[in-house]
């Protein structure tokens, strides 16, 4: 009989602009408002936030407002 495996599991970083698309997209998956809607700006208020977030992540990074930070935790 062998002894158990041990595997270390290591997180990797999320770039924090495909963090924040991922933010977004689970979002707009579940959300009814912006499953119907063609654009990212047209959708719920909440939607329309965390596209925002992507959009300054996308655009250089700008920090995060804490509002935008408490979505994910």
């Amino acid at each position: 009989m062998t002894g158990p495996r041990v595997q270390a599991a290591v997180r990797q970083a999320e770039l924090p602009m495909l963090r924040a698309y991922r933010l977004w997209f689970e979002h707009a998956r579940k959300c009814a408002a912006c499953k119907r809607v063609t654009r990212a700006n047209d959708g719920c208020e909440n939607g329309r936030g965390l596209w925002d977030a992507y959009r300054r992540a996308y655009d250089g990074g700008a920090q995060l407002t804490p509002a935008e930070r408490m979505v994910d935790q």
